[in-house]
């Protein structure tokens, strides 16, 4: 199993805050879009488990190194329809957390699953600022998330729509039956 770690306080709070002015922007310059194409869609994984779309958002700005990004977590407080649906309703708010990061291109937002998770899929402009992102986003999550339910996977090369139509051996090789959170296996 793959141990991720996050960011140090101070850098990830300094990145977030950048983010923040940098998501200012974008959306004054109209260049996030709310496109409803995936929204509804069903997308199933390789642990078993299946989440539906509540959301897309997209930046202007098209990948020139593309790479499939997953985050997945567990929120702390929310439980039952109604925590969950003001969750969704209120997570629109959060896309200055997320928009402004350098490399962002698009996201997929969708619904907890049957244990509560909730999982993000990206497409990033370049691994390495993926990385650099889910490291940051983990300070910002653990503040409502259960201790331990805060991981993600990059996949360098790969578009978030390529992740979604390709088998899971061609988008990931092999991995462990208790690793397979992020696989996606159907959508």
């Amino acid at each position: 199993m793959v141990q991720h770690t996050p960011a140090p306080r101070p850098d990830a709070w300094r990145a977030v805050a950048r983010c923040v002015g940098a998501s200012a922007r974008m959306l004054a310059r109209r260049q996030v879009h709310q496109p409803r194409r995936n929204v509804g869609r069903v997308v199933r994984f390789g642990d078993g488990t299946e989440a539906r779309v509540y959301r897309e958002t997209v930046a202007a700005t098209p990948a020139s190194d593309p790479c499939f990004l997953a985050v997945a977590f567990r929120l702390r407080w929310v439980r039952g329809r109604r925590g969950h649906a003001l969750f969704r309703a209120e997570s629109l708010l959060n896309t200055p957390l997320f928009v402004g990061f350098p490399g962002f291109v698009s996201k997929l937002w969708l619904a907890h699953d049957d244990h509560g998770v909730y999982r993000g899929l990206y497409e990033w402009d370049g691994a390495e600022r993926a990385e650099h992102y889910a490291r940051s986003l983990w300070r910002v999550l653990e503040l409502v998330c259960e201790p331990g339910s805060i991981d993600y996977r990059v996949v360098p090369g790969v578009r978030r729509d390529e992740a979604l139509a390709r088998l899971p051996q061609e988008t990931t090789g092999t991995a462990a039956s208790d690793d397979r959170w992020w696989w996606v296996v159907a959508a």
